[in-house]
């Protein structure tokens, strides 16, 4: 999950730092809209029940260790646009 969110985070960094400007105008085009039809479904859908029931079921019993250790991990320097 930790790197999933990494990689999030260093795909958005350089977005973030990006400079736009607006270099020209723009305007709405010219459009024609015709009358039309939508199509029409006819759709049977289930009849759907959620609850909660309580029942006893084999949990297995974990015991983790953990130890430090230095690890190499990316870095990421972005220098932002003028």
């Amino acid at each position: 999950m930790r790197i999933i969110l990494a990689t999030t985070a260093a795909l958005a960094l350089p977005l973030a730092a990006c400079s736009v400007e607006q270099t020209e105008e723009g305007e709405m085009p010219e459009v024609s809209v015709e009358e039309g039809q939508l199509p029409e479904y006819d759709v049977d859908t289930p009849d759907v029940d959620v609850g909660t029931t309580e029942e006893t079921v084999e949990v297995p019993e974990v015991n983790v260790t953990t130890e430090e250790e230095t690890v190499e991990v990316p870095t990421i320097d972005v220098d932002p646009a003028e």
